[in-house]
Order: C-alpha cells, then structure tokens, then sequence
C-alpha cells in the first residue's frame, strides 16, 4: 500500500512539525557552453580561485586533485574560446602564476551570476514545496 503522498498545507501545524526535521539544501550545476564544449564552470572558479591563492598551477590542480596538464588544458581553452588571458606568469618561472584582470573578472562576474541564480532558485523553492530549503554550505 502507498502512503498519502499529499504534502500536509504549507503554515499547518502538522507541516511544521513534520518539516522542520526536513530542509533540503539547493544544488546548482551551471556552466557556461560554446560550439567547443564547456569554457567555464565552478569547477573553472574553483581552478582559479586556488591558483590565485597557492599562487601555483601546479599546487592549484594538485588541491583540486586534478593532473597538471588536465587544469593547464581547461584554462587554455577558456582562454582560447573568451580571447583573452585568466592567468600570467608572476615574475620568473619559479614563482609561478597569478590571475589577470580579467581572469580575476570572469571569476567574480560567474560568481555574482551563480550567487543570484541560487538565491532565486532558492526563492522559488520556498515558494513551491511545502518544506523551507537552504543553500548548499549552509548550516
């Protein structure tokens, strides 16, 4: 036999009760595609946020667990599909890499971007299901 699948009326006591022990938190994938595939991503924000401060591509991957060419090869062809540089060498070959301008731009704008989408996704989540949600990382 199927249990009554009809959520309790949102604002009942019976709902409160039964929700409160329920608050699933929103999950968003978002990237951003061309004809070539994926350019950027959170796993590309993440890339460049480690390697802005490791101030290193090769610790950057390491912390991501990812071979050094495999995250040399993802910033290459973000770099090559946008035009432009995310990140440059800081001084000699030893003291590795720092993110451009712009690099640093692209990061901040696709996290204002992913920031808004969730807080909306959120939004209407709390507006649809008859249980409250909550961002991901938060407690």
């Amino acid at each position: 036999m199927h249990k009554n699948l009809d959520p309790p009326e949102r604002g009942s006591t019976a709902a409160l009760a039964e929700m409160e022990s329920h608050c699933p938190t929103i999950r968003l994938h978002l990237w951003l595609e061309g004809s070539e595939g994926v350019f950027f991503g959170y796993g590309r924000l993440l890339l460049l946020e480690r390697i802005e401060s490791c101030g290193s591509l090769k610790k950057a991957a390491e912390d991501l667990g990812m071979s050094y060419r495999a995250a040399w090869g993802k910033i290459k062809q973000t770099e090559q599909v946008l035009g432009f540089q995310l990140i440059e060498r800081a001084g000699s070959r030893r003291r590795g890499y720092r993110l451009t301008e712009a690099g640093r731009l692209v990061r901040d704008k696709y996290m204002e971007w992913f920031n808004k989408v969730e807080q909306d996704a959120r939004a209407r989540a709390d507006e649809i299901f008859p249980w409250q949600s909550k961002s991901f990382g938060e407690d």
